[in-house]
């Protein structure tokens, strides 16, 4: 998929399929070519995984991973949400995207996750500056939403890296296998980030 300029329709607008990060990283919206590469990913990091994320159960077999990828291109075409692959040259490390958007309100908010591998090396900081970036001036959102469980100081420090505001702590954000956690709710609008 090539950059494009974000569609619009009836006053909605969709993100673009495609983002350059930097010469070596990309994002691109997830399609079903890449089912059998993500789920072997989600595979090799399962048990790591598990620490944060509440899904793992739910994508167990290949054709789970494929209904993952088909509800999330029917977020896209109803332009609630977009879901791309993380790539390092061309092979894919992880995910991220906007798991809503609200467009009457103007906001979003974000989620992510990347292979143990990669971790520490600054990808995600760096793809969600970039997501950040094609929110506030292509799309036109005022409001970008970064949630973290209070646990995953990575997370937490990547949203203080990129200059996001610690609103507060919501209680019981998520089940988490059997126990409910709560999650940091960070977030910056569009005149904070042109003026960081």
């Amino acid at each position: 998929m090539s950059p494009s300029k974000p569609q619009r329709s009836n006053g909605l607008i969709r993100p673009v399929p495609s983002l350059k990060v930097t010469s070596a990283l990309s994002l691109s919206l997830i399609s079903f070519s890449d089912a059998e590469e993500l789920f072997a990913l989600v595979e090799i990091n399962r048990i790591y995984l598990r620490k944060t994320l509440p899904w793992l159960d739910t994508v167990k077999t290949l054709n789970d991973q494929i209904s993952y990828i088909s509800n999330c291109l029917s977020e896209y075409d109803r332009y609630t949400g977009a879901m791309y692959a993380i790539r390092q040259d061309g092979r894919i490390i992880g995910i991220i995207g906007l798991n809503w958007i609200d467009q009457q309100n103007r906001g979003c908010g974000i989620g992510y996750w990347i292979s143990e591998e990669y971790m520490g090396g600054g990808v995600i900081t760096q793809s969600c500056s970039r997501m950040i970036d094609h929110c506030f001036s292509d799309l036109g959102l005022h409001r970008f939403v970064l949630e973290a469980a209070v646990d995953n100081t990575a997370s937490c420090k990547v949203a203080e890296r990129l200059g996001m505001r610690l609103e507060g702590v919501i209680k019981d954000r998520e089940l988490l296998y059997g126990s409910y956690v709560d999650a940091n709710l960070y977030s910056i609008t569009g005149p904070e980030w042109v003026q960081k």
